[in-house]
């Protein structure tokens, strides 16, 4: 089952390209996403990695957290459920 995981403190341009290759050496990534502004188009500085096993997942917490990319600390763990918002 896949596991998804957030990344955050992410360098600002960092793509989802990248952001894939960085987490497949701990095992099979399913998907990876950066999250932009929807109206910039600019990095948000997180975003969303989904490990094909709970193992790799779990693995790729362990390797990435913490580490440094470009100057900056990762900060990897597994990503909570979207909560609804309300309508504006």
């Amino acid at each position: 089952m896949n596991k998804k995981l957030y990344v955050g403190n992410l360098p600002y341009k960092t793509t989802s390209d990248q952001l894939q290759q960085l987490f497949s050496q701990a095992g099979s990534v399913t998907s990876a996403t950066v999250i932009s502004d929807k109206f910039s188009g600019r990095s948000k500085g997180f975003g969303f990695v989904e490990m094909s096993s709970d193992d790799e997942a779990s693995k790729a917490i362990e390797i990435f957290n913490g580490q440094e990319m470009e100057g900056r600390k990762l900060i990897v763990n597994e990503a909570r459920p979207m909560t609804p918002r309300p309508m504006r």
